[in-house]
């Protein structure tokens, strides 16, 4: 009989099946509708990367629709403004993160405070104690609302070139604001205790816990994890979170997985996950589902990952030059099941109410063509309803 700490053999059709049900994606309605319904997302994906490329919808909007069949912009505005129940923070990228969650980022927050940080290290303290001084007096601010800043040289192409707005985005990364409302790309800068009501911030999570909170977050939306995984983009945790990882094994809380294909990489699963013979369940989710995915999306966003679950190497290519590009300047992953079947280039021409179709590219079993016609009937089918929801205000 195999050890407990023994590696339990995993097919890549049995992963890709975990990893469907962990993401929410093998069902069609997994979370309702309303603003209800995006905190409930948020919350189970354990945060949503926003990104300010607007050739298709922006992909925060475009991650929750892809779960959220019904939604609506408005329901991310009432979450985020109103109920509160999200708010805006790093955690690789930009990101819409559970207000219940907040303590796990004042550790980093208060680093910001003390150290600064490298993205902002030319802001002036005057440029800072101007813009807190205009919220304390006049309340919530865009940067619009500031007309006497003096242009100053860029120190990145992406980087404002308003002094107060690099002030107000140290500030945001300090904790001391938060955006209180998105209007496009438009931020709304509001304190941070006056949008929460609090008379103080809630307490920093222990380094102990947000270890916990990585590995609990990716284990609860990702399904089978590696360190890469937990850790994307944040190499300087691997070491905690491998520790927790070895003592829930000792725990028998945690089951070590060999995943089809990873070679030394290793992967590890909740052993009700895997199923009691150790095998993962048959899979119970709408094999007819298709969805037309964000290029980032958290199924796509760690190239790696995908391509050893999926055997699909999705590339962003919207800064690659024209006539490299494979799939084209915006493709869109397109999920039909449990497979990864096209790459389809989409443009929203939103002046003509049209959505444009640049480039079609069968991947994966969509290059075999005895199975393209059912997968191109499904997803024309939803590419009329991703139509909708492009244009729909």
């Amino acid at each position: 009989m195999p050890r407990a700490t023994e590696p339990r053999p995993l097919t890549k059709t049995e992963a890709r099946r975990i990893w469907l049900q962990a993401q929410r994606l093998d069902t069609s309605e997994p979370f309702g509708a309303g603003p209800q319904a995006v905190a409930a997302a948020v919350d189970h994906l354990g945060y949503v990367q926003i990104d300010t490329i607007h050739v298709i919808e922006r992909c925060h909007h475009h991650i929750l629709y892809s779960r959220i069949p019904a939604y609506a912009r408005a329901d991310l505005r009432q979450a985020q403004s109103v109920d509160k129940s999200v708010f805006e923070y790093w955690t690789h990228a930009l990101s819409y993160v559970p207000a219940k969650d907040f303590r796990f980022f004042v550790p980093a927050m208060r680093e910001h405070r003390r150290e600064g940080h490298r993205w902002f290290a030319s802001v002036k303290p005057e440029d800072t104690r101007k813009v807190m001084r205009l919220l304390r007096r006049d309340g919530a601010l865009t940067i619009r609302d500031i007309e006497d800043d003096v242009l100053t040289e860029k120190e990145h192409l992406w980087q404002s070139r308003k002094p107060s707005k690099r002030a107000l985005q140290l500030a945001f990364y300090t904790g001391e604001v938060t955006i209180s409302e998105r209007t496009g790309m438009l931020k709304t800068y509001e304190l941070m205790t006056r949008h929460f009501g609090w008379d103080r911030p809630p307490k920093p999570a222990r380094s102990a816990e947000i270890t916990a909170y990585l590995l609990d977050r990716a284990l609860r939306s990702q399904g089978v994890v590696s360190l890469d995984s937990i850790c994307h983009l944040d190499a300087p945790s691997k070491g905690a979170v491998r520790r927790l990882i070895e003592a829930r094994v000792r725990r028998k809380e945690l089951a070590p997985v060999a995943l089809e294909g990873a070679g030394k990489q290793e992967h590890w699963a909740r052993p009700e996950v895997l199923g009691a013979n150790g095998s993962a369940p048959a899979g119970e989710g709408d094999a007819g589902l298709a969805h037309i995915l964000s290029p980032f999306d958290p199924l796509v966003i760690q190239r790696k990952r995908t391509e050893l679950f999926f055997g699909y190497g999705h590339r962003f290519e919207a800064y690659v030059p024209k006539e490299k590009r494979l799939f084209g300047y915006f493709a869109l992953p397109v999920l039909v099941g449990e497979d990864i079947v096209a790459a389809i280039d989409l443009k929203t021409d939103r002046q003509n109410k049209k959505l444009l179709m640049q480039k079609w590219s069968w991947v994966g079993k969509g290059a075999a063509r005895g199975l393209r016609k059912d997968y191109k009937r499904r997803i024309e089918e939803e590419l009329d309803r991703f139509e909708r929801f492009q244009l729909a205000e």
